[in-house]
């Protein structure tokens, strides 16, 4: 169980979050740009100061002012910026973190980097970036990956394999994960439950059923399939609904049940 009661000034309001969050449990922390949400990232991190208390299991990381140092923290911090050494292979990256060959061996294969560990970040593609530097906070065996809108920077194809792939490590490893995303079909496909945040504070918490109750489902009859998106009529109105792999075996004339947070104005 993580506990948290973190409270810091930021500009013209207070972040203030209490929340309790379960050891295992995938976490989707929502809500507009500068409303603190990466902060409350850095400050679970150690790279914010902040005051009140983060209890994780039986170790406090925050008492007051009081912080635990981060390399004491037993976490993994991923964003969109890579960071990675441009003078070392995509294997010597991992070992840099931590020299357990068989542990770098196995997330290479979890995300399909076997063949590319003797290559260097300029012969890398965006998204194969992203995953070396995922593999390389998984080396540190963390008992908690923070995520901050890793993916955003990918497009729709790349973010769904890459969801796929870190999904597959949570599950693997047993970990804790929070993730920061503005990407509704994303925090669906990866969350347990969701956490909205406004001007710093909680101002929604449920899990994925009760959210998924709280967003209105529509009907509709696809009108057409294009290579990105589906164009379906609902009541007299025509929506394009982004294509994602549960969408490939959708043909014209199909009825289909939407959620309308999936929904594209036209």
């Amino acid at each position: 169980m993580i506990e948290i009661a973190v409270q810091k000034p930021l500009g013209s309001f207070l972040l203030d979050v209490q929340t309790k969050i379960k050891e295992g449990e995938f976490v989707a922390i929502s809500g507009k740009s500068g409303s603190g949400k990466t902060i409350l990232l850095r400050i679970l991190a150690g790279l914010e100061s902040a005051q009140g208390r983060i209890i994780f299991g039986e170790r406090l990381w925050l008492d007051g002012e009081k912080q635990l140092p981060v390399q004491q923290r037993s976490i993994g911090f991923v964003t969109q910026v890579y960071g990675l050494f441009e003078n070392m292979t995509v294997l010597e990256q991992l070992l840099f973190v931590r020299r357990d060959r068989p542990l770098a061996q196995k997330l290479l294969e979890m995300t399909q980097l076997h063949d590319l560990s003797a290559s260097y970040p300029v012969q890398l593609s965006g998204g194969q970036k992203q995953r070396v530097a995922l593999c390389r906070a998984m080396m540190r065996s963390p008992k908690l990956l923070l995520l901050d809108e890793p993916l955003s920077a990918l497009d729709q194809a790349l973010r769904e394999k890459l969801q796929e792939e870190i999904a597959l490590m949570h599950r693997e490893f047993g970990m804790t994960t929070l993730l920061v995303s503005h990407d509704k079909r994303e925090i669906y496909r990866l969350a347990d439950r969701m956490v909205e945040i406004e001007r710093g504070r909680i101002v929604r918490e449920s899990t994925k059923d009760e959210w998924l109750q709280e967003e209105q489902i529509l009907e509709g009859e696809v009108l057409a399939v294009e290579e990105d998106h589906l164009a379906v009529l609902v009541g007299d109105r025509i929506v394009r609904v982004e294509r994602s792999t549960d969408h490939y075996l959708l043909h014209k004339g199909d009825h289909v049940r939407l959620n309308a947070m999936l929904f594209e104005g036209k």
